[in-house]
């Protein structure tokens, strides 16, 4: 098949988690033989913004995470163009697929969608990774998706909400996933540090948690630790530091397998719109972690999904002293934290890779393909093996009526 995937960018990482998940499924994509193409807009947001910091050292970090990105996926470079000169036509030409994520322009998303109702000889699928919908839910509802087949959602909260709301006919859980090829141990590093902490500051969406889950208990142990992220105010700046925790800036993702192999422990510290609002799925940074075979320890989360197994894949702390617990208990007995990390590692790689994510988009295309009537005949065997395979579960407008249903 060829797939067109809209993204905001796959050559910049920076300040844009959502590359990590975009660039393993295209690879997978790509090593199954199917034609990818990729695009971007030549003014890529991510690009923007770190030529607007003019930081000197992000910069060249940024130049070469681009180079490393070429040479990682040689085949997936992706074709910029300028949104008012944007062609579909012939940029869709041959498609069979399109895959449009949140992040894009509005006027893209709808012109896409426009493009697709008047063509009709693909099928359109809308990706959304972010809490927008709930916490800025006029951005979404304006952007008119009567002209995608569904939105893949990143957990079944977020799908159901889309359904709920009538802003799409239907909607597919799409969990995001780990890139195995990429994300993996590393045995031949040598660990310089006690923990590492990736991640940005957070905008206020979790500054009382970063204090609570991170900060206190690197002080209360006097762990050796670093911070790699971006938007760090002078406040949080000075926080780490009286912590005595390194930070060391923005960290290219392609880096972040070594970041891992050099720590003996690592932390996941979700935003609180996710955690408190849109349940069951952890961030993609938790999957990679896992995928690296690094003892993790989380600040609560539901896994109302049960994409793992609380305990054995990783340690859950609800408060900051049981994350110092957790953290003192792992430091300290190295065989305890080798077997929750190799547990965690063998979940990931049994349920939640990119290949995992691909074969679920895969499957959803070949049943876009059947006939309406062996569709509806199918879908209650179909929302039941959803729900077994991969972690993934469906949500459909049979169980969840919407006014576009």
């Amino acid at each position: 098949m060829r797939i067109a995937l809209f993204c905001r960018s796959l050559l910049s990482d920076w300040n844009h988690g959502d590359a990590h998940f975009l660039r393993g499924v295209a690879a997978e994509l790509d090593a199954r033989g199917h034609d990818v193409l990729a695009f971007e807009p030549e003014d890529a947001w991510s690009a923007q913004g770190l030529a607007a910091a003019h930081d000197r050292a992000a910069l060249a970090a940024s130049n070469e995470a681009a180079a490393a990105c070429q040479r990682l996926w040689p085949r997936l470079y992706p074709r910029r163009y300028a949104l008012a000169t944007l062609d579909l036509d012939a940029a869709l030409e041959g498609v069979d697929v399109a895959l449009v994520h949140e992040g894009n322009d509005p006027e893209l998303v709808r012109r896409l969608g426009e493009h697709r109702a008047r063509a009709g000889r693909y099928h359109l699928f809308f990706h959304d990774t972010h809490h927008r919908l709930l916490t800025d839910p006029a951005v979404i509802v304006r952007r008119d998706l009567s002209g995608y087949d569904c939105v893949l959602g990143f957990g079944k909260s977020l799908c159901e909400l889309y359904l709920s709301r009538g802003v799409a006919r239907r909607a597919v859980v799409w969990h995001e996933a780990a890139d195995a090829r990429l994300f993996r141990p590393l045995p031949g590093v040598e660990k310089e540090r006690d923990l590492v902490w990736i991640g940005d500051w957070g905008d206020g969406e979790r500054t009382a948690e970063l204090h609570e889950f991170l900060i206190e208990p690197v002080r209360a142990l006097g762990l050796r630790a670093r911070v790699h992220g971006l938007r760090y105010p002078a406040r949080a700046l000075a926080a780490l530091a009286d912590a005595g925790i390194e930070h060391a800036g923005w960290l290219p993702n392609h880096l972040v397998p070594d970041a891992f192999a050099r720590a003996r422990v690592t932390v996941h510290v979700p935003r609180r719109p996710y955690a408190a609002l849109l349940p069951g799925a952890p961030a993609m940074r938790a999957f990679e972690a896992l995928a690296c075979g690094i003892p993790l320890v989380s600040a609560p989360w539901s896994d109302a999904e049960r994409l793992f197994s609380p305990g054995r894949d990783y340690l859950v702390a609800r408060t900051g002293a049981e994350v110092t617990e957790h953290l003192r208990a792992l430091l300290s007995d190295p065989d305890y934290a080798r077997g929750l990390a190799e547990h965690g590692r063998r979940t990931v790689l049994a349920r939640h890779t990119c290949a995992h994510r691909v074969d679920t988009l895969l499957d959803l295309v070949d049943e876009l393909l059947l006939p309406s009537s062996l569709r509806l005949a199918d879908e209650d065997d179909e929302l039941e093996r959803s729900g077994a395979r991969s972690g993934v579960r469906r949500c459909d407008p049979a169980h969840h009526r919407s006014p576009l249903a």
